[in-house]
């Protein structure tokens, strides 16, 4: 019996070591295939490096989201944030919160919590000196977690559309 609870106890550790393996994300993500979402190896944020001024990048970045028919309905500075709360000097980091009003009401029709998943966030960091990172949520490793065919199809396409919105960056 205690020969058996080792061997358990050594598969156990085995299949936690092995899920507990982190998973590489890439810089820039292309679309993903169907054998990926049905392994949920979908990556959660596609990003891109930019150089430049930061207020240049984020207006950029807000006019490439424009493009793709979002708005910016939030704004959370977290330098500005910590420093007011934390007394923490922290890097320029900037959360979008990015809308599409028309996907956000089918989507919304389809799943009332969907809400709790909403905006897409984009957010602007700084990285090195006029050196920034644009990351944008994936909606698709959002919507994962809800069992619904039709919402994933509507986050199929606004995947696409926040991928666009990254590769629009220059």
């Amino acid at each position: 019996m205690k020969y058996l609870t080792l061997a358990m106890t050594g598969v156990s550790l085995l299949i936690l070591m092995i899920s507990c393996q982190p998973k590489e994300q890439p810089k820039e993500t292309t679309t993903m295939n169907t054998e990926m979402l049905k392994g949920n190896i979908e990556p959660y944020y596609f990003a891109k490096t930019l150089t430049g001024d930061y207020y240049n990048i984020v207006a950029k970045v807000t006019e490439a989201l424009k493009t793709e028919g979002f708005g910016i309905i939030s704004t959370i500075d977290l330098q500005e944030k910590f420093k007011e709360k934390l007394d923490i000097d922290y890097k320029k980091y900037v959360i979008l919160g990015a809308c599409n009003p028309a996907f956000a009401h089918k989507a919304l029709e389809m799943e009332d919590k969907v809400g709790t998943m909403l905006p897409c966030n984009v957010i602007i960091q700084e990285t090195g000196e006029n050196e920034f990172e644009v990351a944008a949520v994936n909606p698709v490793a959002s919507m994962i977690a809800i069992d619904n065919p039709d919402l994933t199809a509507i986050a199929i396409e606004v995947r696409a559309k926040m991928q666009a919105v990254i590769n629009k960056l220059e």
